[in-house]
Formats: C-alpha cells, sequence, structure tokens
C-alpha cells in the first residue's frame, strides 16, 4: 500500500483513534455502506498523481477485504496533503524544508 504512494521506507508515524459514535451516510454516491464502515485519513506530502491516489485507494480497499473481512463500500479513505515544509520530524527542525 505504501509502495503506491511512493513514500519512504520508515516513513510510519500513526495516530489510530477509535469513535464511539460516527455519522456516515449508508449510501452516499450510490455506495451502499454498512454499519462496519471505516474512515481513514492520511496527512501526506502534496505531489502525488490521480494514478497513485487511485492506486493506493484500491490497494487499501482490497488489503482490508482480503486479510480482515472488511467490505470494499466499507472503506473510506481521505487523503490530507500538505507542502513538505510544514513537517518537523523532531529537534526544532523543518528537515524537508528547502
Amino acid at each position: 500500500m505504501i509502495k503506491a504512494l511512493n513514500a519512504p521506507k520508515d516513513d510510519r508515524f500513526q495516530i489510530i483513534s477509535e469513535h464511539s459514535h460516527l455519522i456516515i451516510d449508508p449510501s452516499y454516491l450510490g455506495i451502499e455502506r454498512s454499519k462496519d464502515a471505516i474512515v481513514i485519513q492520511l496527512t501526506l506530502n502534496e505531489g502525488r498523481t490521480v494514478e497513485q491516489k487511485k492506486a493506493f485507494y484500491k490497494a487499501v480497499a482490497d488489503g482490508l477485504h482480503e486479510r480482515v473481512a472488511l467490505r470494499r463500500e466499507d472503506v473510506v479513505i481521505n487523503l490530507v496533503e500538505v507542502k513538505k515544509e510544514n513537517w518537523s520530524f523532531g529537534n526544532g527542525v523543518a528537515q524537508y524544508a528547502e
């Protein structure tokens, strides 16, 4: 999945939250979702192509379906793109700033 977005090998900073109440439309855009629907949001550097994003969405939905039997229809993904200078990975330094 990470390969689809061309992310560095050790670029793994994750926040995993569970919410007791999500409002997810069960049929938005004609996709029938169940009560098991999940939302995945990734913050990443801008610059991926539409083709890379589509490959990532498919890889995530397929992977969750294969590994935990989650319906592909129940996987909602949102990418939040930011400029590289908006990151500091420690020491008060903007490591990606040019």
